[in-house]
């Protein structure tokens, strides 16, 4: 009986540590991928650091600042519902799933339920893409 329970207690403890292993898994060479493939979408195609990265004295981005949100610098020319002055902080996505920021970058619609404000356009990236630019924002977590 004193077997059983030690033998009962070591396969909890082997359960338990799977468990773990599953939430957290190592970095590998796949993930690298997807973070390069996110971080290409986000400076190359989606242009993201346009909006949210602010500019420093030279008119230039402050790349100490990288996705961390600015005002905007530009305006519509006609009264736009909703129009957002400044862009969020995007590096990092605190405060969202990444079940959210796949959604957002699939869907357009945020966790609210609604599109983002304007200027913001509604990306419709594939699900691998969103999970790439949402492994990447990830990344930029300070």
């Amino acid at each position: 009986m004193k077997n059983f329970a030690v033998v009962s207690a070591l396969c909890l403890l082997v359960a338990a540590i799977a468990l773990l292993a599953q939430d957290k898994p190592a970095a590998t060479k796949s993930d690298s991928a997807q973070v390069a493939r996110g971080k290409y979408l986000v400076e190359s195609i989606g242009m993201c650091g346009d909006c949210h990265t602010p500019m420093n004295e030279q008119g230039q981005p402050a790349m100490d600042k990288n996705l961390q949100g600015a005002t905007l610098f530009f305006k519509p020319t006609m009264p736009v519902p909703g129009w957002a002055d400044r862009s969020a902080n995007i590096a990092g996505l605190k405060g969202w799933t990444d079940a959210e920021a796949i959604k957002f970058f699939t869907t357009g619609i945020g966790p609210n339920g609604k599109p983002a404000a304007p200027p913001m356009p509604q990306f419709r990236y594939t699900k691998a893409d969103a999970a790439a630019v949402t492994a990447y924002l990830r990344s930029l977590a300070k």
